[in-house]
């Protein structure tokens, strides 16, 4: 029985005993009548003060320990958001993938016009889900440090290059050209991001890129620290 209930038994039995104590006051004055003792309502009256003085007591009791336990509810309530909340933040913060450029057989992409994003399908990692195949961006979940790298190769071409871009912002290039051959290039950034950005890996107007079934042209990132 908790403490709230303990006192509401207690005001119930004192309410229980106000008609038990006039039923006894009116025996006690009819045995007394003909003495002439008048003590019973006196009895009564003070008695009966006792009992209002205690009833008081209780309800302001009560009313102190509702409000404690709401408060308490409360606080419990704040503990479980919290909770939940940590959970949450734990899962996001678990983030990273890597994919190569064709899912399967082998081939040129570009030339175009324009940079143009690169969709790496071929996914081997993609913890958090963060990286989209569909669409070859990279959304952050959650603020912090992230690290990426990215590689493209050339085919029977002059050159080869690849932007690395957050959102619509050219934060470096990977560019190599040569007389003939294979080209390729490589690099990396570690980059500070916002929860949404995006991250896309672009090819360099005006070049192209090859992949096989070694997955030679990739981009992989992940989470370093959330912030």
């Amino acid at each position: 029985m908790t403490v709230i209930q303990q006192v509401s038994v207690n005001r119930m039995k004192i309410i229980m005993f106000l008609p038990l104590l006039l039923l006894v006051c009116s025996v006690s004055a009819d045995q007394t009548e003909t003495a002439g003792h008048q003590s019973c309502p006196q009895d009564f009256h003070a008695a009966l003060r006792e009992l209002t003085a205690s009833l008081a007591v209780q309800n302001e009791r009560i009313t102190v320990l509702q409000t404690e336990n709401q408060e308490l509810e409360a606080k419990l309530e704040s503990q479980k958001t919290e909770i939940n909340q940590l959970k949450q933040l734990s899962e996001v913060t678990q983030v990273a993938f890597s994919a190569s450029l064709l899912d399967q057989g082998e081939g040129d992409t570009g030339p175009f016009n324009d940079h143009t994003t690169l969709v790496f399908k071929h996914v081997v990692t993609n913890i958090g889900n963060a990286y989209n195949k569909n669409t070859g961006i990279f959304t952050a979940p959650v603020r912090g440090a992230y690290h990426f790298d990215w590689k493209v190769l050339g085919r029977d071409s002059t050159h080869t290059g690849a932007y690395l871009f957050r959102n619509e912002e050219i934060i470096f290039l990977a560019y190599e050209s040569q007389s003939s051959g294979w080209p390729s290039a490589s690099n990396g950034a570690s980059l500070l991001l916002e929860v949404g950005d995006q991250v896309t890996v672009r090819l360099w107007a005006g070049s192209r890129t090859y992949d096989n079934e070694n997955h030679q042209t990739t981009f992989s990132g992940h989470l370093i620290f959330t912030m």
